[in-house]
């Protein structure tokens, strides 16, 4: 069974992990097929969205421990070198410069909420459930939930939920800032998606400019980031997609943008 399926929908990619039976559980060769995907997709003209989601009830159970007591381990150090590889992933679903929407349909335990929290967009259905998780294996954290985290929830609340490890619910992942919003479970898809095609066939040279300001302003200076905007306006100021959309606007049509 293929065990990463993809769908095109418009300009959307619908990536799902297909390991129902696992809970969508993670493994070195799945992670690897998800970070060639994405970074296909990076330069892909003709996706504007990524979606990630989980097959069955889950989107994804975090990393599967029955493989990590199955297979052969090499030294502390060499297990690293592969961990932080596969930790691409979430760096490209965080830098990409394509709009990445989390549709959580299940439970997203451990490193499945940290993919889930790399995404610019987070909608969860209301029988979702979330929790760090690694503390329950004796374990500290990995896929940059130490980073996302906090930046979520706040620092207190993260420190509580990385050493509880205790499971939330959707409405109160969406309470302190987990999730960008709650939806019945019957219309998480069509919601998600509707929205992804709206995204999609958005103005992708401006998002890309979004989500590069706004993972700058994580760690720079405000001047800094002043500069950059300045310089980043003025560049798009040039492209037809803007001047497309000015004319739209004066002339009361609908502007449609071609990322050019």
């Amino acid at each position: 069974m293929e065990e990463l399926l993809e769908r095109r929908v418009g300009k959307v990619c619908v990536l799902t992990i297909n390991r129902p039976s696992r809970r969508n559980a993670l493994y070195p060769a799945l992670v690897y097929d998800l970070k060639d995907r994405l970074e296909e997709l990076v330069n892909d003209s003709d996706v504007g969205a990524v979606v990630i989601t989980g097959s069955g009830r889950a989107f994804c159970a975090g990393g599967d421990v029955k493989d990590l007591t199955q297979r052969e381990k090499g030294t502390a150090e060499e297990e690293a070198k592969g961990l932080r590889l596969r930790s691409e992933v979430i760096r490209l679903l965080n830098e990409m410069p394509k709009v990445t929407i989390a549709m959580v349909n299940g439970p997203a335990f451990g490193a499945g909420l940290s993919m889930a929290l790399a995404c610019d967009l987070r909608y969860a259905a209301e029988s979702a459930r979330f929790s760090t998780a690694f503390a329950k294996v004796g374990l500290s954290s990995d896929f940059g939930m130490s980073y996302f985290l906090p930046r979520a929830v706040g620092s207190a609340k993260a420190r509580e939920l990385l050493l509880t490890a205790e499971t939330l619910s959707s409405d109160e992942a969406f309470q302190i800032g987990m999730m960008t919003r709650v939806l019945p479970d019957d219309e998480l898809e069509s919601f998600t998606l509707n929205l992804a095609e709206k995204i999609g066939a958005g103005p992708s040279l401006a998002f890309a400019e979004i989500k590069h300001a706004l993972n700058m302003s994580e760690t720079t200076r405000l001047t800094e980031i002043l500069d950059m905007e300045s310089l980043r306006q003025c560049q798009l100021c040039e492209t037809e997609d803007h001047k497309n959309a000015v004319r739209a606007f004066t002339e009361g049509g609908v502007p449609v943008f071609h990322g050019r």
